[in-house]
């Protein structure tokens, strides 16, 4: 892994030098982990074209290793607990002479970007932009067996829970145990906070759990992921509670997940941005299902749950191979209920075998 770090180091050294940067401060929790394997923690890197500078908090409590994982080839700065470790960092590149230093303006408050310019005096300041985070959008084989475990550990965690006794139970229960699963199956936490929606609530967009109790006949929809090592899946999956299902529910559910399949055999590297999703909402939309705002139908994933591409109807940049994404259309029925299928896979060319799935758990409309 060290190499994929410095890799990936001296990737974004070409892009400084390429816009006459001779720096970098990288101060996005997401990103320095990218670039040096340290989990967040307030840390802040300072990329020269020699070296690679870690200032981090100096009273951090070891991992269960008993130490931090960071490449060796990333030298530490300590800094006192409770002082910035952007303003030491920044202190720093004056010291070194930088001259022209590139800063992540979109997470850097107005403050902090004052007082990096007061520290730096003389260094010209300009905007790193998204740089690190267009990086990060194609995937190494390490990140992506990183996602296989993560993906291994939410399908584990969802197949216990839908053996066990259902009924009766409270949707703020129900995702309270799929937390606990995941992390006692090896996962860093829950990706994000699981959601569980159960009769009137299944299906919908975001559901925060409630009290609402499982009953017979009711949809059930669940929606987590697991993180680990940083990296993070989404997966959603809705069954019937009890007896066999509706009529209603089981056309509801066959177009979710028509939709859903259209939407996954539509990735490919070369393929327009809006392809996927305008394949299932094509097929939602002819059964009469239209959102009066409509929710993009995937996203990048990684060592954030949204990261980029964006899989939505307006978004017109091409996927690429090795790409994580997730595809999750779904339909809720005001004070019915509704369905909600999703996956997270990986953009793999068809000679590779096409889109890879990590979530596998089935997608068929059980009677639990």
């Amino acid at each position: 892994m060290s190499d994929a770090y410095a890799g990936r180091r001296e990737r974004l050294r070409e892009h400084c030098s390429a816009t006459g940067a001779d720096a970098a401060l990288i101060t996005r929790a997401a990103n320095v982990r990218y670039l040096t394997g340290c989990p967040p923690c307030g840390a802040t890197l300072l990329l020269t074209r020699e070296r690679a500078l870690l200032a981090l908090p100096d009273d951090l409590p070891p991992d269960d290793a008993g130490e931090h994982l960071i490449v060796e080839d990333v030298t530490r700065m300590p800094v006192a607990a409770g002082a910035d470790t952007v303003l030491a960092a920044a202190a720093a590149a004056a010291k070194l002479r930088v001259t022209d230093l590139a800063v992540e303006e979109h997470d850097l408050t107005v403050s902090r970007h004052r007082a990096v310019a007061g520290l730096a005096e003389g260094v010209r300041l300009a905007d790193l932009a998204q740089a690190v985070e267009r990086l990060r959008v194609v995937k190494d084989e390490h990140e992506i067996a990183d996602l296989r475990i993560a993906a291994e550990i939410a399908d584990q965690a969802l197949g216990e829970l839908l053996e066990s006794i259902l009924v009766g139970r409270t949707e703020r229960h129900l995702a309270m145990e799929l937390e606990r699963r995941m992390i006692d199956h090896g996962a860093d936490r829950a990706a994000f906070p699981v959601s569980v929606g159960t009769g009137s609530h299944s299906g919908q967009q975001a559901h925060q759990p409630t009290d609402r109790r499982v009953e017979e006949g009711d949809f059930l929809t669940v929606v987590l992921g697991a993180r680990y090592r940083g990296y993070g899946v989404s997966t959603a999956r809705t069954f019937v509670i009890g007896a066999a299902p509706a009529p209603w529910q089981v056309e509801l559910h066959r177009l979710v997940f028509r939709a859903q399949r259209a939407g996954r055999e539509a990735l490919g590297p070369g393929v327009e941005q809006y392809v996927p999703d305008q394949a299932a909402r094509e097929i939602l939309q002819a059964a009469g299902h239209t959102e009066g705002s409509p929710h993009p139908v995937g996203h990048g994933i990684g060592l954030e749950i949204r990261e980029a591409p964006r899989l939505g109807p307006s978004d017109m940049g091409k996927l690429d191979s090795r790409v994580p994404v997730t595809v999750g259309p779904g339909v809720h029925l005001p004070g019915r209920g509704g369905v909600r299928i999703e996956d997270t896979l990986v953009v793999r060319p068809l000679e590779e075998g096409g889109p890879e799935l990590l979530t596998i758990t089935t997608k068929e409309l059980l009677a639990l």
